[in-house]
């Protein structure tokens, strides 16, 4: 499928909170002419038309069952536990599926056999974590390990379950990082669905969730998220970091979520395909 201004790529967005709301005023103003915001769905649908209303054209508010008839590319900005059911509707129906909750595909694999059985596609939008390309190209040879050590602020993790579960209280930032989690990306990002997209995107790019090391550490001397990766592979060794800011909006998100989303459906309609 070639799609153009005259033939534009049709997106649904499934979730309507920061993200949702960036890529909508995004793509309504036409960033990208040859994609068009055509569907919206949400927890609450009342919520997002009223917070939709203003855009132009305004975009169709439906449930999420109903996204595939409207649209060509589905985006999940919502949760990693509404991840399945967004999945099922958009790869069931051979679409296109662009997840921001990647994390949660650790937890349930049977998201991956679903576009091969249907004639989906799941496109991962990672422009959080640095030189994926690189890391895809080591691992079409031999990679021997793949390490992947994240500082997060002591805020941002304060009140997830498995912090609470350990004793660990953030309530007042420690002086000194911590370290909080030292295991695979398979238990990191079922540990912490929030937070671990990066580690599912690394693992799917390289050895896979259950040969990638995960360390984490709350650290309340960084302005967002910091995440260095160490792959050391027969063709490369590579040691890359990745500084996050935090959206003005919301601080538990990284403002490079939306632009990362963003970036790829403009590879989706592009004629120049940038990357690997």
């Amino acid at each position: 499928m070639t799609w153009s201004a005259e033939n534009p790529l049709r997106v649904g967005l499934a979730g309507f909170g920061t993200v949702g709301r960036w890529l909508a005023e995004r793509l309504a103003a036409g960033a990208i002419p040859a994609v068009r915001l055509a569907a919206i769905s949400a927890r609450d649908l009342a919520k997002a038309a009223a917070n939709s209303r203003h855009l132009a054209p305004p975009p169709l508010v439906v449930p999420v069952a109903e996204l595939p008839r409207h649209a060509d590319a589905i985006v999940e900005c919502a949760t990693g536990e509404a991840l399945p059911e967004i999945a099922k509707a958009a790869l069931g129906t051979g679409r296109i599926l662009i997840p921001v909750s990647v994390g949660a595909l650790a937890a349930h694999p049977e998201i991956l056999d679903l576009a091969g059985r249907h004639g989906g596609l799941i496109k991962l939008a990672t422009g959080a974590l640095p030189g994926l390309d690189g890391i895809r190209g080591a691992a079409e040879g031999s990679i021997r390990s793949v390490k992947l050590t994240s500082r997060i602020l002591p805020g941002s993790l304060a009140h997830e379950r498995y912090i609470l579960d350990r004793g660990f209280d953030f309530a007042t930032p420690p002086a000194e990082p911590v370290r909080v989690f030292q295991g695979t990306a398979r238990e990191a990002a079922v540990a912490f669905p929030r937070h671990f997209n990066v580690a599912a995107a690394l693992s799917l790019a390289g050895v896979g969730f259950d040969r990638t090391e995960v360390e984490v550490w709350a650290d309340a001397g960084i302005e967002g998220a910091v995440h260095n990766i160490v792959v050391d592979a027969d063709d490369i060794r590579l040691d890359l970091t990745s500084r996050n800011r935090p959206s003005p909006t919301n601080p538990r998100t990284s403002r490079a979520v939306g632009p990362s989303v963003l970036a790829a459906l403009r590879s989706l309609v592009s004629p120049v395909q940038v990357g690997s």
